[in-house]
């Protein structure tokens, strides 16, 4: 892989110009009159602030993450989700999720790395060049979406803060804020939200740091303001509103392991052999063709990532390993 380069990307790729252009002026006065006072830099933290989700942040197509499949409607993307600290009903994170405070907003990664650290947003965004990515995404209870995500592979986060030896799995734990969470109410699971991955897993390039869909900034119910993309996978493994990413030498339950062991397994890949104690994984319906009379797919196995990530699991019984 080369060496990533930090671009130089302008605010005004993010937000619309007029509203940068305004903020960066009253930042600028806001910041010079704390420094005559010798106050904090509250200026600075507001510059850290997350950009507006629906406003513009393109990211670059790259070819080798395409699919075929015609990508799923914007609105059916932005209005079906899994996002229970919201609530449990599909619609209930495009109701409710817009209470989600996104400023400020950090994510610290920590455990076995060499340099841990917190990185502000703003300094995510800023990381490494925006792709577009195509992916498949598939649910376990079995409807599934093709989506156009903008980000970047996790891996380049991660070797920022150079992992240790001992750095086996990595851990994903979402937001908390009881205060505009309601879902937080409810005892379907143990709160914050975590799920984890294998070391291999999670620098595999496929596995994408999210920022955007459609070419836009995330909306709070889709994980806003950054999350996870990790198309071989079941959806429930890809982590929405990140704050935290901890390195670990020893394998640890997620959220739903915890909350149902005899249904979720470590691993949560794609595997329409393998079915869930309640529903067949053997075929899906595609959101936005149809609803329930839409015509069933047959799944692929690894969501249809077989050549890329098989080999991850080489030797593997991935029956007993779900």
């Amino acid at each position: 892989m080369s060496k990533f380069k930090i671009p130089a990307v302008p605010s005004s790729e993010i937000t619309p110009p007029e509203v940068w252009q305004a903020r960066r002026e009253w930042i600028a006065r806001a910041g010079a009159a704390a420094l005559a006072l010798g106050a904090p830099s509250w200026a600075h933290r507001r510059a850290m602030a997350a950009p507006a989700p629906g406003s513009p942040l393109p990211g670059k197509p790259d070819p080798r993450y395409a699919v075929m499949d015609a990508p799923t409607p914007e609105r059916d993307v932005t209005s079906y989700n899994n996002y229970y600290e919201f609530g449990t009903d599909k619609g209930d994170p495009a109701r409710h999720a817009a209470a989600l405070r996104l400023d400020p907003w950090a994510v610290a990664v920590q455990g076995e790395a060499a340099r841990p650290r917190s990185f502000a947003l703003e300094d995510l965004l800023k990381l490494a060049p925006m792709q577009e990515r195509v992916y498949r995404l598939r649910c376990v209870e079995g409807w599934s979406m093709v989506i156009p995500w903008v980000g970047y592979s996790l891996s380049e986060l991660l070797k920022q803060v150079e992992p240790t030896g001992n750095a086996r799995y990595v851990e994903f734990v979402t937001a908390m804020q009881p205060e505009n969470m309601r879902g937080l109410k409810s005892s379907v699971l143990e709160w914050p939200y975590t799920e984890v991955l294998r070391m291999d897993e999670a620098m595999h390039p496929l596995t994408m740091l999210v920022f955007g869909l459609y070419g836009k900034v995330l909306p709070q119910q889709n994980g806003a303001p950054v999350r996870l993309a990790v198309p071989w996978k079941y959806g429930f493994k890809s982590a929405k509103s990140l704050v935290a990413i901890r390195l670990h030498e020893k394998p640890l339950p997620s959220s739903w392991m915890r909350a149902a062991p005899h249904e979720y397994g470590f691993y949560a890949n794609v595997n329409p052999e393998v079915p869930h104690p309640r529903w067949s994984q053997a075929t899906e319906r595609r959101i936005g063709e149809g609803g329930l009379f839409a015509p069933k797919r047959k799944t692929l196995m690894f969501n249809g990532y077989a050549e890329q990530v098989a080999s991850l699991y080489q030797g593997l019984d991935l029956r007993a390993n779900y």
